[in-house]
């Protein structure tokens, strides 16, 4: 495709973008919890359509249809598990909302440390959050490097993808903050569903028969990707070390979690949870049916990353629906990256520095804007070096994260949980996770993610057993969760 269509589209999409995002800044108030949590007054569908774009991003049409084009329907098991995790988001969602409404809570971590009665627990946690995020943010920028490299044939250089993303990330996080991140996530993940169906049922329909001889096909032509453990990627350890990070994502990554603070009421959460849930699962099937499509279509790629960016390009997509499909992933991998620098940044202001956390809160925006810029330029120094494999990066990043989740739910359902426990698990568990990462090996034959959530869960349980809990602050933490949720009748 010409490279002067994939920019005139990327500039109408960009127009259009800087329009919702300043509209968004209509009714904007002052402070630190409208910049960052939208002012806890984010209603339910905006809410679940923000959160299916945050989440569902570059990962999933660039990353999960490659992973479906090189290891098959053990990708479908993959995606799943995350779906299944958002059980964690229906337990834990209600008690985060509580205690951050009452509490005044902005990052997660700021909540753990109050639970535990010690800020190291914030700024230990915070500064994990930072070292592994960076690596996923870096992974929306290669994304859209990618895709707009493969859509125009290589005529545009992947860094200009990834330029032009990270400065638009920039600009959207700066202008309202979450709020314009929740609004132009709305009208992303719109784009993203709607074009992402057009587009596999055109394919389907026109090129590969329908579905009955698309499955017919695949089935006679690669029978191995639709057998498990498939041609060779997946086995059982495989698949537990990939997905046992992603089963605790929605409470492990802290742009995430955070989004658990923003809803107006339990009843706009309910939606939003809802919400994401039939997105997921309809992203999910049209993310891994694209991968097969790809498979069949254009055979032997030497990097299955470039599945959908190939696809798009290729003579069986018209050049418009290539294009809208372009702008669809690019705006869904925007809305993670400025989620994730808003979030860092938040954790930079509220966590790590604390004397920040003291000043009037014109002066933390000014730092936490500082922040975003600081965050980006590390970003995107980290996509130039185009590691490969998206799906494995992101899940790389995702077991550094799982260090936090013993500390979670002992902040919620273990009055024995100690502050010593905590910071010993949190600082061993990620030694743990960059050394199992960086030296490849896996004791037992399994993968980081296992040891990092064994070892850190059982330092944390071990430590505070024999340290002493903060036992005012875990009444009056738990004992007002207690009140509420038996008076809301919440599980």
């Amino acid at each position: 495709m010409s490279p002067t269509y994939v920019y005139l589209a990327m500039f109408v999409y960009i127009i259009i973008g800087f329009i919702v995002a300043y509209a968004s800044r209509k009714g904007m108030k002052k402070g630190i919890i409208e910049y960052f949590l939208a002012g806890r007054s984010t209603n339910g569908i905006l809410a679940a359509l923000s959160y299916s774009a945050t989440t569902y991003s570059a990962f999933m049409m660039i990353g999960l249809a490659g992973f479906t084009y090189s290891g098959g329907v053990g990708a479908l098991g993959f995606e799943l598990v995350y779906l299944s995790g958002l059980a964690l988001v229906a337990f834990f969602g209600p008690r985060f909302w509580l205690v951050g409404k009452r509490f005044g809570y902005v990052s997660p971590y700021e909540m753990l440390a109050d639970r535990y009665d010690n800020k190291w627990i914030a700024r230990l946690s915070a500064i994990v959050a930072c070292i592994f995020l960076i690596p996923y943010l870096a992974v929306q920028l290669m994304g859209v490097g990618y895709l707009m490299n493969g859509l125009s044939d290589g005529a545009i250089p992947f860094m200009v993808g990834v330029g032009i993303a990270t400065v638009l990330a920039i600009a959207w996080a700066l202008i309202a903050g979450l709020r314009s991140v929740t609004w132009t996530d709305s009208f992303q993940s719109l784009i993203m569903i709607v074009v992402s169906l057009l587009i596999l049922f055109f394919i389907v329909y026109k090129e590969l028969g329908g579905f009955i001889n698309f499955f017919s096909t695949l089935e006679s032509k690669y029978p191995d990707l639709l057998s498990v453990p498939g041609p060779g990627f997946f086995n059982f350890k495989v698949f537990l070390g990939l997905t046992l990070p992603w089963f605790f994502f929605s409470i492990s990554n802290p742009q995430v979690s955070q989004r658990l603070f923003i809803p107006r009421s339990l009843k706009a959460m309910k939606i939003m949870i809802k919400g994401f849930l039939a997105f997921g699962l309809i992203y999910t099937l049209v993310s891994v049916l694209w991968g097969f499509s790809a498979r069949i279509l254009i055979p032997n790629l030497a990097q299955a990353d470039m599945a959908t960016p190939t696809l798009l390009g290729s003579e069986y997509v018209p050049g418009v629906l290539g294009l809208i499909a372009m702008i669809g992933i690019t705006a869904a991998a925007i809305s993670t990256i400025d989620s994730i620098m808003l979030t860092l940044s938040s954790l930079v202001v509220r966590d790590v520095y604390h004397k920040i956390k003291d000043r009037p809160g014109e002066s933390q925006l000014k730092l936490g804007k500082l922040f975003i810029l600081v965050i980006a330029l590390i970003g995107f120094l980290f996509a130039s070096q185009q590691y490969d494999l998206i799906a494995t990066l992101s899940v790389t990043s995702s077991v550094g994260l799982m260090v936090v989740v013993p500390t979670i739910f002992g902040a919620f359902f273990w009055r024995r949980a100690t502050a010593t426990g905590s910071i010993l698990s949190i600082l061993t568990g990620s030694l743990v996770a960059l050394y199992l990462q960086f030296s490849g090996w896996k004791p037992l034959g399994h993968w980081p993610g296992v040891w990092t959530l064994l070892v850190t869960t059982f330092v944390f349980m071990l430590v505070s057993l024999i340290t002493k809990p903060p036992a005012k602050k875990a009444d009056e933490f738990m004992g007002y969760l207690d009140k509420e949720l038996d008076k809301r009748n919440i599980l």
